[in-house]
């Protein structure tokens, strides 16, 4: 088992995924190649590889015995499971996205139900109609008592800063839920497609752009209590703040609707450890502060963190205090988790 950072009793992972397979039997036969964009710009080749990937994992994903002897392996209490970004479904129509979206948090709410003291659910809303993602966000809150939500970097090519999804930002605020915002590939590209680049390169410019239009169009400054995590350490933008803050002191013609520079919005955010290099890791703590880190893996795809508690062991930079809150205790306050003891945990109703 990884070694955790000093005697922190429970460590926390706040990016982790499931799969609801009613959902995936529904949606994917009606799915075009290029509704998403981690498929749209690659051959068909790819497309049934990535396929034959993603059934690979259905054992591990979506069942529990695999999952948490991984955990125990990786010194991983408790997860915080949200979907697989491939079950965001924005590209169906409305009354299907709802349907979709509920299928996906009953079953993950299941999944969680039969081990309440390893597994807290994360659940997903049809962003593509404001008004049926609020109803949705309302019922998760309500009937599964879920403290967050995960959320693309936008929805079909709408920008997540758009005034059509206002409503979701004031539920989410409202209801005190955490929102991780996780990407899924560049929206265009056609440059990306080898190397995995989509990835590598597409998502953390996906969550810059997104943060990026949350900051500057005003949505952070109109809700100054929405409690946002964003995959992957941030993205670009959580490393690259100085030319956000740069641009808006020198080109006031472009600062949108925002008052701060854009830094000052950035120091509300959150970001998870998914970031592989103990010193990117110290720099997230070092812009932003011990509080505003949260261990994550990406489990259980191959971009994932292997070893999250020995990637804290190697912050040598961090104190075993900073360790001991990324580890779990952020994660733990954010979403009122309470440790009844060692790896036993409730969530407040």
């Amino acid at each position: 088992m990884a070694r955790r950072p000093g005697r922190h009793p429970v460590t926390v992972d706040i990016h982790c995924h499931f799969t609801s397979k009613r959902a995936d039997d529904l949606a994917l036969p009606l799915r075009p190649a290029t509704a998403e964009a981690t498929l749209a710009v690659v051959s068909p080749a790819e497309r049934e590889r990535h396929r034959l990937y993603i059934d690979s994992l259905d054992d591990r994903i979506r069942g529990t015995e695999k999952r948490l002897a991984e955990m125990d392996e990786q010194g991983v209490d408790v997860q915080v499971v949200s979907p697989g970004p491939m079950q965001y479904f924005y590209w169906t129509e409305p009354g299907m996205g709802r349907t979709l979206a509920r299928m996906v948090n009953d079953d993950l709410a299941q999944l969680c139900a039969g081990h309440p003291d390893r597994l807290v659910p994360m659940g997903t809303v049809p962003l593509q109609d404001a008004q049926m993602a609020v109803a949705e966000l309302e019922r998760i809150a309500r009937e599964h008592g879920m403290k967050a939500v995960e959320v693309s970097t936008n929805v079909n090519g709408i920008e997540l800063s758009d005034p059509r999804l206002a409503p979701f930002w004031a539920k989410a605020e409202a209801l005190g839920l955490l929102v991780l915002i996780h990407p899924l590939g560049f929206t265009d590209g056609k440059r990306l497609r080898r190397h995995n680049f989509n990835n590598v390169i597409g998502n953390p410019l996906e969550s810059a752009i997104a943060v990026g239009y949350l900051i500057f169009d005003g949505v952070l400054d109109r809700h100054p209590g929405l409690k946002i995590c964003v995959a992957h350490g941030g993205g670009f933008a959580a490393h690259y703040i100085g030319r956000f803050d740069h641009s808006w002191s020198a080109r006031t013609a472009d600062r949108g609707a925002i008052a701060q520079k854009p830094s000052e919005y950035m120091k509300r955010l959150y970001f998870d450890t998914v970031q592989y290099d103990p010193i990117e890791v110290e720099n997230l703590v070092r812009h932003w502060g011990a509080d505003h880190v949260l261990m994550g893996t990406d489990w259980p795809y191959t971009m994932g963190e292997p070893d999250p508690v020995g990637l804290l062991h190697r912050c040598t930079g961090l104190s075993e205090a900073e360790c001991h809150k990324i580890a779990g205790g952020n994660a733990a306050a954010l979403l009122g988790i309470k440790f009844r003891s060692s790896a036993k945990v409730k969530t407040d109703a």
